[in-house]
């Protein structure tokens, strides 16, 4: 469906010039969200600034996502998940801790600080790639409606399944997307070009848009 993330940044730009969101600032999801969310800022004429909410893997399976958290710990958990596994309560506390320490290390090394400005007169539209399970976009937008307090909050991606457009509706004023099929098995499906965007290129992104990071989110 999408050429690469720069083709879904494009179109679902398209879609959101039908909205002409006052005041908008662009909250991408790196890292490939940056690239989207990019063009979705310089299409529409909106501020980019970036979130970097961080799956929670489950202890002894890290690829599966138990939930998500964001940078003050504000998290979306998969409750039946974390019950049906029997992760103890202090050891979820660990992997959470683990994931904001390395949030406030990517937020500083990608644009200099964690702090935000004053986004409560704007709309705020977070933008990703594509999601999946959602649980780290609906993280960030519950963090987004506690500490940034904007006027509006859009959730815009280019490709989700339909559940998960569900639960973005129960958090988002609204939300975009361009294709919501039934048989969905990972955003890369969707995508003919689904390359890894590298922390040089969300820097990159950043520093066009005048949010320049010092280059700490290149580290591992």
């Amino acid at each position: 469906m999408f050429r690469d993330r720069v083709d879904a940044g494009r179109k679902l730009a398209a879609e959101l010039k039908k909205i002409n969101p006052a005041g908008a600032v662009v909250l991408c999801i790196p890292r490939g969200g940056a690239v989207v969310g990019a063009e979705v800022a310089g299409e529409i004429g909106a501020s980019l600034d970036l979130i970097v909410p961080r799956k929670i893997g489950a202890p002894f399976n890290p690829e599966a996502a138990i939930g998500a958290v964001a940078q003050d710990g504000t998290t979306y958990l998969n409750e039946r998940q974390i019950a049906r596994i029997g992760i103890k309560k202090e050891v979820l506390e660990g992997l959470i801790e683990k994931e904001v320490r390395e949030i406030k290390r990517r937020m500083t090394g990608y644009r200099g600080n964690t702090d935000y400005p004053d986004f409560r007169e704007n709309t705020l539209i977070l933008v990703d790639d594509g999601a999946a399970t959602g649980y780290t976009m609906l993280a960030a937008a519950e963090y987004v409606k506690k500490a940034l307090k904007p006027r509006r909050l859009i959730i815009a991606v280019p490709v989700s399944p339909p559940d998960t457009l569900d639960l973005f509706g129960r958090v988002a004023d609204q939300v975009v997307c361009l294709h919501a099929p039934d048989d969905f098995y990972a955003v890369g499906q969707f995508y003919l070009n689904f390359g890894q965007t590298t922390d040089k290129e969300v820097i990159s992104i950043l520093e066009k848009f005048g949010k320049k990071g010092n280059g700490a989110g290149s580290r591992r």
